[in-house]
């Protein structure tokens, strides 16, 4: 019975089925844009009007922090920031600034249940991170406190971290590193402010550090803002014994010319 199953007359027949059956979900219920609506040619995808309001971050960029220059001068850039006060993760890498459809897209997944943006966000997350994700050995999501995780229902990181996980063919771990200490919210705080705040906010029990010890980690997040967050859950990782750290968002913040 079970070589019949596998036979590859049984194969092609599960794949007619399964392709009949998209074909007639398409018909019932033709593919729209994620963020808006309108029609689109696949499931899970922008329309043209809204990748086009997408500020894509593309090289030149510092390549420690993922933020972009005006202009390419050649070689490998580092931006004044990231000399200044080096980060503590290796590399960030973002899709998007986060404004227009990138800040609508992320606000609508975070607060608005709109779980089927995970998809099409985590998608284009695998192309942006393509270098950080060939290296990567485990993927984890920038954890919530299990307070606001009751409050909001979903990790939105954790979402992401999901379909990441998929594309890229990278495990993911989603009770490894965790946020221990509950800290007030980072908007309007000062760069100061936000690093203070999120001192000793995450931890990475002894029982899970076998899967950081040794290991290249990327850590998955919806927004990259001034880096505080992933600096603390960066430290609290290398402290576990990680290998390298790099961080891999949907959106960032750009301020002026970083």
């Amino acid at each position: 019975m079970s070589h019949v199953a596998g036979s590859p007359l049984a194969v092609r027949l599960r794949r007619s089925v399964r392709r009949a059956g998209t074909m007639l979900a398409d018909l019932l219920y033709p593919p729209r844009c994620v963020a808006c609506g309108a029609a689109t040619a696949e499931a899970h995808a922008l329309c043209p009007r809204c990748w086009g309001g997408l500020a894509f971050i593309e090289r030149p960029f510092c390549e420690r922090l993922g933020t972009p220059f005006a202009v390419d001068i050649g070689g490998l850039l580092l931006s004044p920031a990231a000399i200044a006060d080096p980060p503590v993760f290796a590399r960030a890498r973002a899709v998007a600034r986060f404004d227009g459809a990138a800040r609508e897209m992320v606000h609508r997944l975070k607060y608005g249940d709109r779980m089927d943006l995970a998809e099409a966000m985590g998608r284009m997350m695998v192309r942006a991170g393509s270098e950080v994700l060939a290296e990567a050995e485990v993927l984890l999501p920038v954890p919530l406190h299990r307070t606001r995780l009751f409050s909001r229902r979903f990790n939105q990181a954790a979402a992401l971290a999901r379909v990441v996980s998929r594309h890229a063919g990278v495990p993911w771990e989603a009770e490894v590193l965790r946020r221990v200490k509950r800290t007030r919210p980072q908007a309007g705080l000062t760069r100061p402010q936000r690093a203070g705040n999120l001192q000793g906010a995450f931890a990475v029990p002894p029982e899970r550090r076998m899967a950081v010890e040794g290991r290249s980690v990327v850590l998955v997040d919806d927004v990259l803002t001034t880096g505080a967050t992933a600096n603390a859950a960066s430290r609290a990782l290398l402290r576990a014994g990680a290998r390298q750290v790099d961080v891999l968002a949907f959106a960032r913040v750009v301020v002026g010319g970083e």
